[in-house]
């Protein structure tokens, strides 16, 4: 008698990742004295130093000197910088990561390389495969336009591409350099609270579809908050990229939180009595929010 065997795919896992950031370190109040300075009179910079104070974001890096990042020398150039930049520091990152993941440049079947800060056409995938030792048929997925969010769907695609193909292993590559994007002449709130928040770094990860050491990647979700896709957003001009943010961003955390209880209710979880979660931090006021809405401790999120 034959006995079928039910046959359960190995579940991908994420190994430890690699980050760098660059040599160039601006402080808060650094931010804030600079932000009098060249906004000086702008009747929204009292808002604007306010929730910069807020973000409790205390330093951030940078790829230039803060004088040459305080100055715009054209979108053509700015773009020339993200490409020698990411070239210089993505190839450091990205071998830290493959160690950490204890396979080489020939065993990585797919790059997913995100990024919103700079374009390339091609894709830096096809410069890391030249340059690095990947495969001529390594797979290529750049992603572009997914901002903040990108970096969660990249470790989603990475997951389904490797239960498509099994045993499969995937690079996942991250280059964010915001401070190419600042825009001394833009007052808008969303323009000068970005200019305080965000900062430029590189990151790595390799997802293995069989064997590895890090977090198992059991399941993955998508969910669109309803007309809300302009309340983060880029403004493309002449002078290049303008952040664009919307008042009402923090209040998605209320609609969000239910979405978030199914998809672990859907796992055999429960999203008010998990071990630790890693939220995306838009503000302690997302955080705060998001605590509230879920019914947990704050303190849950102290890693984030």
């Amino acid at each position: 008698m034959w006995a079928q065997q039910k046959v359960v795919p190995e579940v991908p896992t994420l190994c430890k990742p690699a980050v760098s950031v660059p040599e160039y370190v601006i402080t808060m109040e650094e931010t804030l004295e600079f932000a009098e300075r060249v906004h000086a009179g702008k009747p929204q910079l009292p808002l604007a130093l306010r929730l910069i104070r807020n973000t409790g974001v205390r330093k951030r890096h940078i790829v230039q000197p803060i004088e040459e990042a305080l100055r715009h020398p054209g979108f053509e150039e700015r773009n020339r910088i993200y490409e020698s930049e990411s070239k210089k520091r993505c190839p450091e990152v990205i071998e830290q990561a493959l160690a950490n993941a204890e396979v080489t440049a020939r065993d990585i079947d797919a790059i997913i390389y995100v990024s919103c800060t700079g374009f390339l056409m091609p894709s830096l995938t096809a410069w890391l495969i030249n340059s690095m030792g990947f495969r001529y048929d390594t797979r290529q997925i750049p992603i572009a336009q997914l901002g903040c969010a990108a970096g969660g769907a990249a470790i989603n695609r990475a997951q389904e591409f490797c239960l498509a193909h099994p045993r499969s292993n995937v690079l996942i590559v991250s280059c964010e350099l915001c401070s190419l994007c600042y825009q001394p002449g833009d007052d808008t709130i969303g323009a000068l609270l970005s200019d305080g928040l965000f900062g430029d770094a590189v990151a790595a990860a390799v997802v293995r579809g069989n064997r590895g050491t890090g977090m198992a990647l059991e399941r993955n979700s998508s969910y669109l908050i309803p007309d809300t896709e302009e309340w983060i957003s880029y403004a493309v001009r002449g002078t290049g990229f303008h952040f664009q943010l919307d008042r009402r961003v923090p209040g998605t955390m209320e609609p969000l939180a239910p979405v978030l209880r199914a998809l672990a209710a859907d796992h055999g979880w429960d999203a008010q009595n998990l071990d630790f979660y890693i939220i995306h931090a838009g503000g302690p006021r997302i955080l705060d929010d998001l605590a509230k809405f879920l019914d947990v401790d704050g303190e849950m999120f102290r890693y984030s």
